[in-house]
């Protein structure tokens, strides 16, 4: 589990609402700084790496626990 300055809690929320908080977030974020994702939607993979890949962002890490998906972002 990487070192993370930002955290967004985006449990019982379903899409789009995980990655329009994901993309909110990053937006504040200043490069380098590393985002923590709690999610609990299963589109939720699909959609934040689909994100990542339009914003040019860095997913670190990703791993689910029980029903919950963590994602760790690098901002490009």
């Amino acid at each position: 589990m990487p070192n993370f300055s930002v955290e967004v809690d985006a449990r019982n929320e379903s899409c789009p609402m995980p990655v329009m908080k994901t993309k909110k977030a990053l937006k504040g974020m200043k490069s380098g700084e590393v985002l923590h994702v709690i999610a609990t939607d299963p589109a939720s993979a699909q959609d934040i790496n689909t994100l990542l890949e339009a914003l040019n962002d860095k997913l670190l890490e990703t791993s689910r626990n029980g029903g919950e998906f963590h994602f760790y972002i690098q901002k490009g």
